[in-house]
């Protein structure tokens, strides 16, 4: 068995314990909102093992994806949010949670007034695997040799390409409660590729997870009690939000930082944070005549794609990015200028730092999320 495969099932095994009675090493302490709580059954609640509440970012609407959903808290609690059009989407792996979760779909979706939550079993690194269609197959064809070996294979890639488990640009919001860290290493790189490729453009991501302040030795990543008890597979605090700048999002940031560490081990503190990202939008730059004002504090700014915003210029942006700067997470920090009248729209590949001159917006709106008038 390879170090993916063991780790998978040491963490299968130890959450398949925590589905049947409740693992007080695995519970770091979280002030969820309790008016949510309200209609979960208590063996959801008692069977909970996270260490944020990433539902705190759901808007009215939204498909979420919760990977690593477990017994389902995260996922009921966010279906109370989305309204009648939203959707939720609970990827787990481990059978004996998939079977709490959904052992009272049909009463929650009575108390919410909708059914409106799936439960899927499936791996968060590899999300177009549908894992009970896998499953079903090698029932009915078992591994015997290398032929039916090869049959898999093949199997396995036609089912990823024309029946995903979570399709490619569908969800709006991926979230996950402290089991990002549960996954091997060296998987770790295809699963912020799939979370980049499940999310529509624009699409926010909203993990609770644990971080370390120092690179965590081998020799404590090699200890199974640790790495399955959210401890030893922790990222490194910098290195987490590297991880996924490198995967192409943007606006990634830390919303929540817990002041005390949660556990210390060996003088590493591991310690609970929310990070926050958006998949950036793959629309072709336009410029249609828009500029934006970066309101301070500070001197200036550098967004993720190597925009400069200096504090109280009117930098000349394309459509895409005013949107993204005017109706964003950072919508606070921008003032939006139009043009009276939009200009015809032209390829942009001005440099960053252009400054758009009065001249050219005399008489738009201006625009801001603290008042004024609405860029929307």
């Amino acid at each position: 068995m390879n170090v993916q495969a063991q780790v998978e099932t040491k963490v299968s095994q130890r959450y398949a314990e925590g589905a049947k009675e409740r693992q007080e090493a695995l519970c770091c302490p979280v002030d969820y909102d309790a008016s949510l709580l309200e209609l979960l059954p208590q063996e959801i609640i008692d069977r909970d093992y996270g260490c944020g509440d990433p539902s705190r970012y759901v808007k009215t609407g939204d498909t979420v994806l919760d990977l690593g959903s477990g017994g389902g808290k995260i996922c009921y609690m966010a279906a109370q949010l989305v309204g009648e059009k939203g959707k939720i989407i609970g990827v787990d792996m481990t059978d004996e949670m998939l079977a709490l979760a959904r052992k009272h779909q049909a009463s929650m979706a009575e108390k919410i007034g909708g059914d409106r939550v799936q439960f899927l079993k499936g791996y968060i690194q590899d999300l177009a695997l549908d894992v009970e269609a896998m499953d079903a197959f090698l029932v009915a064809n078992p591994i015997q040799s290398n032929a039916s070996l090869q049959q898999f294979e093949q199997w396995k890639s036609r089912q990823r390409s024309e029946r995903p488990l979570v399709a490619s640009d569908s969800i709006d919001l991926v979230v996950s409660n402290c089991v990002l860290n549960l996954v091997a290493a060296a998987d770790r790189k295809q699963m912020l590729d799939e979370i980049f490729r499940v999310l529509k453009p624009g699409g926010r991501v909203a993990i609770s997870d644990i971080v370390s302040d120092e690179s965590v030795p081998q020799h404590l990543q090699e200890n199974e009690e640790l790495w399955t008890g959210c401890i030893s597979g922790a990222f490194q605090e910098k290195q987490f939000a590297q991880a996924f700048l490198d995967a192409g999002f943007v606006l990634v940031n830390y919303d929540k930082w817990d002041q005390q560490p949660w556990q210390v081990v060996e003088g590493i503190e591991f310690r609970s944070v929310t990070l926050m990202a958006v998949k950036p939008s793959a629309d072709v730059c336009m410029d249609i005549g828009q500029a934006v004002i970066y309101k301070g504090p500070y001197s200036e700014v550098r967004d993720d794609e190597g925009h400069v915003y200096p504090r109280g210029e009117r930098i000349a942006v394309c459509e895409r990015t005013f949107k993204f700067l005017t109706e964003g997470p950072q919508k606070d920090e921008f003032i939006g200028v139009n043009p009276a009248s939009p200009r015809p729209a032209e390829n942009f590949c001005a440099p960053a730092g252009t400054l758009r001159p009065a001249s050219e917006t005399k008489g738009g709106d201006h625009c801001s999320s603290s008042g004024g008038v609405s860029c929307c």
